[in-house]
């Protein structure tokens, strides 16, 4: 692909270098842009610039916020008794859109796997522990990918959660073996909430 300008070959790079963004989709967000008045350009740049700035991490659950504690966690309308545990923040995204949640969520930012070089140390498991430990949470709710990555995750935190006598429970087998949660449509992830059932080894 060949450019009369590096201005727009930089722009079109920067977008390519996006998850799913081709040369040519790149290309097209460009010259979109291209047409737009320079105030509302100015605006798009900003407002990706503020979000990757000022964006905080929940001191809670880890999840995106804009303040230190997020939305979720600081609403005292939610069941605080009730831990959802997830793997990143699409599938605290994919179950909020089912409605069928209400409780709190903890994200995990990964899965145990060893062939990856991600062992319990670099996920956000102690403040799991400490979270259930002091803060009166009587069920948690496995909500990972059903992998062998997903269940190894949920068969280590089984091993920690026990001891703290609190009820864990993991999704209805309606998210079929190897997928990705964040794939499942909202039906069946709202089925697999309503009908969880006790994690069993």
């Amino acid at each position: 692909m060949h450019f009369s300008s590096k201005l727009i070959e930089d722009a079109v790079n920067a977008f390519a270098s996006l998850p799913g963004i081709g040369k040519k989709t790149a290309l097209r967000l460009v010259l979109h842009l291209l047409k737009q008045n320079t105030e509302a350009v100015e605006g798009f740049g900003k407002a990706i610039v503020a979000m990757r700035k000022d964006i905080k991490f929940c001191s809670h659950c880890h999840n995106i916020s804009d303040h230190d504690v997020c939305a979720i966690c600081s609403n005292k309308a939610r069941d605080h008794e009730t831990l959802c545990v997830v793997e990143s923040l699409r599938d605290i995204m994919a179950i909020e859109n089912t409605g069928q949640f209400r409780g709190l969520y903890h994200l995990l930012g990964g899965v145990i796997s060893p062939l990856e070089g991600v062992g319990p140390d670099d996920l956000n498991i102690e403040t799991l522990l400490g979270r259930v430990d002091k803060t009166g949470v009587k069920e948690v709710i496995m909500a990972l990918s059903p992998t062998i990555e997903g269940d190894t995750t949920v068969f280590y935190l089984n091993k920690k959660l026990v001891p703290l006598g609190v009820k864990i429970s993991t999704l209805a087998r309606g998210i079929s073996f190897g997928g990705e949660l964040e794939y499942a449509d909202e039906l069946t992830l709202a089925r697999s909430i309503a009908a969880r059932v006790p994690y069993e080894k």
